[in-house]
């Protein structure tokens, strides 16, 4: 069965670091590009930043770049969100999502787009206080 956990959410103060983990299971990671997603209730869920299959395509959307840092431990089949310097803005419920694809998220500086990832975590809480 395939699943994915996020976990590392909660509440922190402006210029605080939370790091977000995305656990898999019921598949191999590696053949899988993973995004990561916020959705604010009442607004629609935007991508954040992704990483390729291979690891070495990565992207994020501009209101992030240079605070938030995606990664990838495949031995534990685990995708890493660092997230610094938080600002209230990014309150939301964060996701991962994967897809079973070698060129999703390779040289490319867009955004993930949800439409694009089958399998979905439950989310997890971040917020930022000011």
């Amino acid at each position: 069965q395939v699943q994915l956990v996020e976990s590392g959410g909660g509440l922190v103060q402006a210029g605080g670091s939370l790091r977000l983990s995305c656990a898999a299971s019921g598949f191999t990671l590696d053949e899988y590009a993973i995004g990561w997603f916020r959705q604010v209730p009442g607004k629609v869920r935007e991508g954040v930043s992704c990483i390729s299959a291979s690891g070495y395509g990565t992207s994020y959307r501009d209101s992030v770049k240079g605070r938030f840092t995606i990664s990838r431990d495949n031995t534990k089949n685990t995708v890493y969100l660092q997230m610094n310097s938080l600002k209230p803005e990014d309150t939301a419920v964060y996701y991962c999502a994967a897809v079973r694809s070698r060129p999703v998220c390779v040289l490319t500086s867009d955004p993930p787009v949800p439409g694009q990832y089958n399998y979905w975590g439950q989310g997890t809480q971040v917020t930022v206080s000011s």
